[in-house]
């Protein structure tokens, strides 16, 4: 992590909604969510969310060495977005308590506003967390055989 990973950091990610982002194709194996009108999915909203924070801090942090991963979200989404629209998330790193960053977040579509809410990531080391992961998946093999 580098030095100018502060509080006060800002971000503004835009982005088009197309087909594939809505709700018939968060799961398309899905019978209930094919069924289920074509709009902006909630799954794909956080996801632009999330997208947005790691734009935010990786020029802060030794990319790509250095990563973050989602560890919570608590948003709303409060209005539905038909493909075609563009949408802003506005993220801004409101706190850094060691490995720790907390955002608070804001999307857009143009007409209404469509989300607000917090989101926490961890700084990882890449290296590390695969190393971790590996382990995990040889003691999974291992009891499921």
């Amino acid at each position: 992590m580098k030095d100018t990973l502060q509080p006060g950091i800002r971000y503004e990610h835009k982005f088009i909604v197309p087909i594939s982002k809505t709700v018939p194709a968060l799961y398309p194996e899905s019978a209930e969510f094919v069924a289920m009108p074509e709009v902006f999915a909630t799954g794909f909203l956080v996801g632009l969310l999330e997208w947005a924070c790691i734009k935010a801090i990786n020029p802060h942090i030794d990319w790509p060495d250095e990563q973050t991963v989602g560890t919570h979200i608590d948003v709303s989404h409060e209005a539905a977005t038909p493909p075609g629209l563009e949408v802003t998330a506005t993220v801004e790193l409101t706190a850094v308590e060691g490995r720790k960053l907390i955002f608070a977040v804001e999307a857009h579509d143009g007409v209404d506003i469509i989300s607000k809410g917090r989101h926490e990531r961890f700084v990882i080391n890449r290296e590390r967390f695969a190393a971790k992961l590996g382990e995990k998946m040889r003691g999974n093999s291992s009891s499921c055989a």
